[in-house]
């Protein structure tokens, strides 16, 4: 894949815009000092705001004794390229913390946040699910999400039909185990819910480009293959008759994200096969897909760590969708799957670190420039 260089993209500073209660705090900015959020495919996304803070002539602080920052208050962080808006987070104040050390002048407050799946962790609820009629995961989903104002992504999965469950968890430890349940991922962004497959096949967000010349966004970039991850997973299913058991070798059904496929087959050893232990009270459908997810998940065994200057990329790189990279070479550049983001906007910038995952290696991205760039 040649590097496009003949894309005039308009780079403008990028900024953190912050709402509080649907208000932005723009009288705070001047008191933040470093905004960061962490985000995940296999974890609740996460923010912290930094604060300096001032005691003024009549001992009232700048920024605790505003009242603005208290527990459950809603907040979203977005990322602003010149007037268009990208968001990074959304969620609630969790954890507000005031340290006042020996020097007045360092006094600071930590606001502490996590996503919109924080609501669903308050009450241990009991439902029977399907008690009038068989119902499915995602009318599940709907009726779950309905109830804190949010949303199924259209992209969700149907997960299992036909089904009659007890629910005795909160709200969302019940649909993280209909996620596993279904071999599914659970992600939380802009205010619905991804409840469904690998987007593997997704379209590419913005492609990372390494050594590009004056197209370079990607100030670092590593990667790595384990080949000493399973191939396959084999589990036992019950038999039809009688106290027999069946095995079953379920193999990855994810499409390559390159040319070649990244397992050792054809190595001339044996199959690499990981067994999965057998799990008292699930149904074969779920084990099916449990073990599908784990063969998917050993499937990705080339994992890439980097950072991103924001401003530059002119994105907010997303968890759970696949992204493009170039400039790496024909082995390792093409289409990966991004794990985790750490976003971080200080004084330096907006900086986004970065872990991507992928089951294959060869270039498989199509290029629309014809300059080779970043090669003196």
């Amino acid at each position: 894949m040649l590097l496009d260089m003949l894309s005039g993209k308009k780079r403008e500073p990028a900024e953190c815009i912050i709402t509080v209660m649907g208000r932005e705090i723009a009288d705070f900015y001047p008191f933040l000092s470093e905004v960061t959020v962490a985000a995940s495919r296999n974890a609740a996304a996460t923010a912290r705001l930094r604060f300096e803070t001032r005691r003024d002539e009549h001992g009232r602080w700048s920024v605790q004794d505003a009242g603005v920052f208290a527990s459950w208050a809603t907040l979203r962080i977005e990322a602003a390229f010149g007037s268009r808006r990208e968001e990074v987070f959304r969620g609630y104040v969790r954890e507000v913390a005031a340290d006042y050390p020996r020097n007045a002048g360092e006094a600071s407050v930590t606001v502490e946040c996590q996503d919109d799946s924080l609501a669903l962790d308050r009450e241990q609820r009991r439902r029977n699910w399907g008690a009038d009629a068989p119902a499915t995961d995602l009318l599940i989903l709907a009726a779950i999400a309905g109830d804190y104002g949010l949303a199924p992504h259209p992209d969700s999965g149907s997960g299992q039909s036909g089904l009659v469950l007890n629910q005795d968890a909160t709200d969302i430890a019940f649909l993280r185990e209909r996620a596993e349940a279904n071999g599914y991922e659970l992600i939380f962004h802009a205010g619905q819910i991804y409840f469904g497959p690998l987007r593997v096949s997704a379209a590419p967000q913005e492609t990372v480009l390494v050594y590009a010349g004056p197209d370079t966004h990607c100030s670092r970039f590593s990667a790595r293959s384990d080949g000493h991850r399973p191939e396959r997973v084999m589990l036992q299913l019950a038999a039809s008759e009688g106290d027999a058991v069946s095995e079953q070798t379920v193999a990855p059904d994810l499409p390559l994200m390159g040319t070649q496929s990244a397992e050792s087959q054809g190595a001339g050893l044996r199959d690499f096969t990981w067994r999965m232990s057998r799990q008292g009270g699930r149904n074969e459908s779920e084990l099916q897909a449990r073990a599908q997810r784990q063969a998917n998940e050993n499937a990705l065994r080339v994992r890439a760590e980097g950072d991103l200057d924001g401003t530059q990329y002119g994105h907010v790189l997303q968890v759970g969708l696949p992204v493009a990279v170039d400039g790496v070479g024909d082995w390792l550049a093409g289409t990966y799957y991004v794990d985790s983001v750490n976003h971080r906007f200080s004084a330096d910038g907006y900086n986004q670190g970065f872990t991507l995952l992928r089951n294959a290696y060869g270039d498989n991205v199509p290029t629309a420039g014809s300059v080779l760039a970043g090669v003196l």
